[in-house]
């Protein structure tokens, strides 16, 4: 034998019925007997009770309601069974209509809704759809004998959440299994008191009904039919990678449902666990899923099988040195805030017995602590306890599973993600047992932590990281243009998904949290984006709150920078080729380090220097490993690298100043380059990560400009000014010529000092072969004195940039699994 329930969702219309009916017959093929349970109509107890309330208030809007029921009955009998169909139903539907009138005319007239009253009211529902969807079985050729719930379930008098009285429900079910019928139909969450006074089980009533019955006539095993594929691992709204559990046990699913499950009513379980009959999740608009069994026997398939949540809880903590070591504080607590019927959904105790904290409903907080000083009266004016104090707007997030017993590192994997997603726990709480850890947290990270903990739990082969690009010029494109060509070998060889799931520039913002294409990024943003804010933006990222996030600002703006530190300490990471935050002011630089440390993320620069270049890496590396940097010397700066290992005798200054321009190597404004002061904020930075504190000002840097030059107007009156000087730099490169050495415009770091200035080198120094637009970076150190370690390579150019860029994100993304 088999018992079925079917829930609001499954029978909420004529074509729901008959899904329910052909699952049924389905069923009778396989099972001898089958007992169903059945719900009301979706929606409609709610109505009901509200319609009920209306009554009560004086509204005769109530009256309306009670027609628009019987209507949706009526017209849910016309399309499962025709004309006939009504014509046998419309007695008993209208007589049972009429009753419902009749009470509410009562609750009307005396303004007066009783517990008792409320009952019979909203058993109304369970009797209509249960009486509709028995005749359509009886009528299509399946023998089915209807019983009225309340003939069977036995329960005391506590109306609205009455107590079942087992001796007698379990004889009558016994009673009534004995007769021949293979198909018995009720209504659940309905029931009688002993002198037949119709009570009801209280919310999840109809999955209580199914439990009981189960238990009752020994069933091999329940069936909840609902509207989705069984217990799922979190909640879908709030966890999008969710997915249906295939087992669990009895425990876990209790566990479940006090932390928000809503598939499980926890009364459903206990009969079914006392009697160990399985029980099945099932989905009745996809029948054919297996759904979730849920048994006495754990699985080893997962060691956590959920990831849940309670939104909206209060903490409140009682503390004092008059709590330790004095016995029955802990006694006294709890039996006030019983007094006060405050339900308590955590407790955790310091080991000092220097403080209590638990969580409550938002609601009862207040509540809770009138009981609780008056209790502590005494204690609190002689200042042995501290005052109550409340913290709202909390949630508890909780693991569950049986297997994390005696399993080492679970705890270790919980508070290590919270950590790296920036998420502080409030309190912790862990039974004996080990069936779940429970952390009190803030609401606003509550999605946040629910999703990074499911991807530590279930998903740990395989990340997904949200990417929000500052910036569309041609890094930000060459960048996006790698990473969807990389995509696929990322996530079969690395398990790694990256998202863009932001991009702005200077005109259009958009922000997507299911994700914008890669292959058509540009075109949604023309199209969908709105007027760009930058601040609005940043906003936004932080606002979303998403675990594994990541900022990448490509641009060479001051603007962004303003923000690094409130995305830094809202826990997201940045990845930046941007290099005026690192070459600004010293405690600036101190202080996006210091947060990124402070708040467990990643704040990486690599391509500030020598764009693709491994420069900083290798520099920390030294240092780390405990070498000493005796002096380094660099060409920083690819434009400078292209023009002066490009000014032969053959060519004039000016013109190859105009062919670095025209091939992307220069700065639309050539002095920029010329000046040394992109060289300056880069050797900056370099000496910066050998731990000089340096500001901008203590570079030397070289002019090499004439006056003239420096002075010019406008970018073309540089250039219209420009071959006036050809003879100065020709007098340069030739005096370095004549002495078998050519010019370099070289970075120094030594000696705790710093300088930018034009050098002729001889052919013994590694910087004289060096051409076209190629950086290359000399470390002299203690342990590389003779041969100096050098790293040399092209620096400048989109994509090279892009690529160190990409690089780092992978860094951050391997930090974060």
């Amino acid at each position: 034998m088999k018992v079925l329930k079917f829930g609001g969702s499954s029978v909420a219309s004529a074509e729901r019925m008959n899904s329910v009916c052909e699952i049924v017959k389905s069923k009778l093929r396989k099972d001898k007997k089958l007992v169903v349970v059945v719900s009301a109509m979706g929606g409609l107890t709610d109505l009901l009770i509200d319609s009920s309330k209306l009554a009560q208030q004086g509204d005769e809007k109530y009256s309306k309601v009670i027609d628009q029921m019987l209507q949706r009955h009526k017209d849910a009998v016309l399309e499962l069974s025709g004309d006939q169909g009504l014509k046998r139903l419309l007695p008993t539907m209208e007589q049972k209509t009429e009753n419902l009138r009749n009470l509410m005319r009562g609750v009307f007239l005396v303004r007066e809704l009783s517990p008792r009253v409320l009952d019979c009211i909203a058993s109304y529902g369970e009797l209509m759809s249960s009486i509709i969807i028995a005749d359509f079985l009886n009528h299509s050729g399946v023998d089915c004998k209807w019983l009225d719930s309340r003939e069977v379930l036995r329960t005391n008098s506590d109306f609205g959440a009455a107590k079942v009285d087992f001796k007698t429900t379990n004889a009558n079910i016994k009673r009534i299994m004995r007769g021949k019928s293979k198909l018995f139909l009720m209504g659940g969450f309905i029931a009688s008191n002993e002198d037949g006074v119709t009570t009801t089980l209280g919310r999840g009533g109809s999955d209580y009904t199914a439990a009981i019955m189960a238990a009752g006539c020994g069933a091999k095993e329940l069936e909840i039919w609902t509207d989705v594929n069984g217990v799922l691992t979190a909640d879908p709204r709030k966890v999008s990678k969710a997915f249906t559990l295939d087992s669990m046990t009895y425990e876990e699913a209790l566990e479940m449902s006090h932390f928000g499950a809503k598939v499980i009513h926890p009364p459903t379980i206990q009969p079914v666990l006392e009697n160990n009959i399985p029980l099945r999740i099932c989905n009745t608009f996809q029948p054919d899923f297996p759904g979730t069994s849920i048994t006495s026997k754990s699985d080893n398939k997962h060691l956590i099988k959920g990831v849940s949540s309670l939104s909206q809880i209060a903490l409140i903590t009682v503390q004092g040195s008059g709590m330790i070591g004095v016995a029955g504080v802990s006694g006294r607590l709890f039996n006030s805030l019983a007094g006060a019927k405050v339900n308590v959904i955590l407790i955790t105790q310091a080991s000092s017995e220097h403080s209590i904290s638990f969580a409550v409903k938002p609601e009862d907080a207040a509540k809770a602590k009138a009981a609780i000083e008056q209790a502590f009266e005494f204690e609190i004016r002689r200042g042995s306890i501290d005052a109550v104090e409340i913290e709202d707007k909390l949630s508890v997030v909780a693991i569950i599973g049986s297997n994390m017993k005696n399993t080492t590192g679970i705890s270790g994997q919980l508070f290590g993600s919270l950590a790296k997603n920036g998420i502080n726990v409030r309190a912790i709480a862990q039974g004996s047992s080990e069936l779940n850890i429970s952390v009190v947290i803030s609401k606003a990270d509550e999605k946040k932590a629910l999703n990074a903990l499911h991807k530590t739990f279930f998903l740990a082969d395989h990340l997904s990281v949200n990417l929000f690009a500052i910036g569309t010029g041609l890094i930000s494109k060459a960048l996006l243009e790698q990473i969807k060509d990389q995509l696929p070998r990322l996530q079969k060889n690395m398990k790694m998904e990256f998202s863009l799931t932001g991009i702005t520039n200077s005109r259009k913002m958009l922000i997507d949290e299911e994700g914008i294409e890669l292959n058509a990024w540009q075109e949604k943003l023309d199209k969908e984006g709105k007027k760009a804010d930058l601040k609005s933006f940043i906003v936004k990222i932080i606002k979303l709150n998403l675990p594994n996030s990541i900022v990448i600002d490509c641009t060479a703006s001051e603007a962004p920078i303003s923000h690094y530190s409130k995305l830094l300490s809202n826990s997201i990471s940045i990845v930046t080729p941007n290099k005026i935050a690192n070459s600004g002011a010293l405690k600036d630089y101190k202080q996006y380090n210091r947060l990124a440390k402070k708040h467990g993320v990643k704040f990486l620069y690599e391509t500030n220097v020598g764009a693709g270049l491994p420069v900083i890496t290798t520099l920390n590396d030294l240092l780390r490993s405990g070498d000493e940097i005796v002096k380094m010397e660099a060409v920083l700066s690819g434009s400078l690298s292209f023009i002066f290992s490009s000014f032969t005798k053959k060519k004039n200054f000016s013109d190859v100043v105009k062919e670095a321009g025209e091939l992307g190597f220069t700065e639309p404004d050539p002095r920029e380059d010329l000046s040394g002061k992109d060289v300056a904020r880069k050797v900056l930075i370099l000496a910066r990560e050998m731990g000089l504190n340096l500001e901008p000002s203590d570079v030397q840097v070289e002019n090499i400009l004439p006056k003239p030059l420096i002075k010019a107007k406008s970018v073309a009156a540089f250039f219209k000014e420009l071959p006036k000087h050809d003879k100065h730099f020709a007098k340069l490169r030739d005096d370095s010529l004549k002495q078998k050495k050519v010019l370099r415009m070289l970075a120094t770091i030594e000696n705790g000092e710093t300088s930018v200035s034009l050098k002729a080198v001889d052919q013994s120094d590694p910087f004289y072969h060096l051409s076209g637009s190629d950086n290359m970076i000399v470390f002299k150190t203690k342990r590389y004195s003779n041969t100096p370690l050098v790293v040399k390579g092209p620096g400048a150019g989109a994509e090279v940039t892009a690529a160190g860029v990409f690089a780092e994100i992978i860094s951050v993304a391997s930090y974060l699994e």
